[in-house]
């Protein structure tokens, strides 16, 4: 029997596709009624008529339900059921008429049962088939038919075994076939995420300080060349972050955000103000804050129209606290909750969530206030794209 399987698993490879056992792959142990089939057109048979009807029969649903073994709703279907007793009525009906070769018809029950009945109900069922096989082939050809109930028994076992491992191997290639699936739509989401998040800070970046310095280009040359120099700056900084993104070592820092968003907010005319106090959070603690920053400090200088904004960074051991605030009274400016505007803030909020932080943003005293809070040790709540059962790029925003 398990050359059966192997010799088909080995003709579907050279046919160019492994498939799974169907149907088909039974059919060749109806040979076992050759010797029946004969009994029948020889004329041994006490009554050929009875004994081919008995043998069409037999096979019909031997077919029948092989075929409907190797899906689960057929397999379970009260059809199928029937026609196994069926079947199993007519084996024993033409076993104890005919004998001899006839009892063979007991190890292709075992296989159709095998097929059909499958695991937690296999064991009973197979007990009472090889016990059923063996008094009707003891009381038929004396205890010599105790083989019978053995290759009956074994048969149902074996098929069994074989298919349900068949099955399991198919699961798990599905299974292997969905993680790789999710594997490169995760990678795809990191990288888009993270190429969306830098170009969309450092665009804006280089758009306000283009305008500064195309202002001060007819006032004051020098300052206009501190802003294309700035641009320069950026520009370079931009392309190592891509290059960084693109092998997914990318990492923030939280003091690096707090510079460059001091930067941007002075390029647009916003005069930034740093507070800093308490101990450094870990840093995948810190590079999840530092884009908290950059996420604020964006909207302020897209949608804010402030003219002062601090970021105060504090700390006590146990947390940590960011909190971007700003005079402006921009109507669009994005929310965690409500409001019009980009993503970005939702999903960091999201992302602090997981990592057992709170993200709050909304108007506060005639500005805006961004508020983050973090686990000062919050190892755990940026994993490297890809990671299951973790949100992919979790220290990484979207807009």
């Amino acid at each position: 029997m398990a050359w059966l399987f192997k010799h088909h698993k080995v003709a579907c490879a050279a046919a160019g596709e492994e498939r799974a056992p169907n149907g088909f792959s039974l059919l060749p142990w109806l040979l076992l009624g050759m010797g029946s089939l004969s009994n029948v057109f020889g004329g041994d048979a006490a009554d050929p008529l009875l004994g081919g009807l008995g043998l069409l029969t037999f096979n019909s649903l031997y077919i029948y339900v092989t075929f409907r073994s190797f899906t689960r709703k057929t397999r379970e279907a009260p059809s199928t059921r029937v026609a196994l007793v069926l079947m199993t009525g007519v084996t024993c009906a033409l076993a104890l008429a005919y004998g001899g070769t006839w009892l063979l018809f007991f190890p292709l029950l075992g296989l159709a049962t095998g097929a059909a009945v499958r695991f937690p109900h296999l064991r009973l069922a197979g007990a009472a088939l090889g016990v059923l096989a063996g008094a009707v082939a003891v009381s038929r050809d004396g205890w010599d038919g105790l083989g019978i109930a053995y290759a009956t028994w074994i048969s149902t076992m074996v098929t069994a075994a074989i298919l349900s491992l068949s099955d399991a191997v198919r699961q798990l290639r599905a299974a292997r076939e969905e993680l790789a699936h999710r594997a490169v739509e995760q990678e795809r989401l990191r990288f888009s995420r993270d190429l969306h998040d830098l170009l969309g800070h450092t665009l804006s970046v280089i758009v306000v300080k283009a305008e500064a310095a195309r202002r001060l280009t007819t006032r004051d040359v020098d300052a206009a060349q501190a802003q294309l120099t700035d641009i320069e700056s950026v520009g370079r900084q931009a392309l190592t972050e891509i290059r960084e993104a693109v092998t997914g070592y990318r990492q923030g820092s939280l003091s690096r955000e707090i510079d460059g968003a001091a930067s941007a907010l002075r390029a647009a005319g916003v005069e930034p103000v740093v507070r800093r106090s308490g101990p450094p959070p870990a840093p995948q603690a810190e590079a999840l804050l530092g884009w908290v920053v950059r996420e604020a400090a964006t909207n302020v200088v897209r949608h804010s129209g402030a003219s002062r904004c601090e970021i105060a960074v504090s700390g006590d051991g146990e947390r940590v606290r960011v909190r971007v605030a700003d005079d402006g009274r921009g109507t669009d400016r994005p929310r965690t909750t409500g409001g019009s505007g980009g993503t970005g803030l939702r999903g960091l909020a999201e992302r602090l969530a997981t990592a057992g932080g709170t993200l709050t943003a909304g108007p506060e005293r005639g500005g805006f206030v961004v508020t983050a809070e973090l686990p000062a040790d919050a190892a755990d709540a940026v994993e490297e794209p890809g990671t299951d059962g973790v949100p992919l790029a979790a220290g990484r925003p979207t807009y």
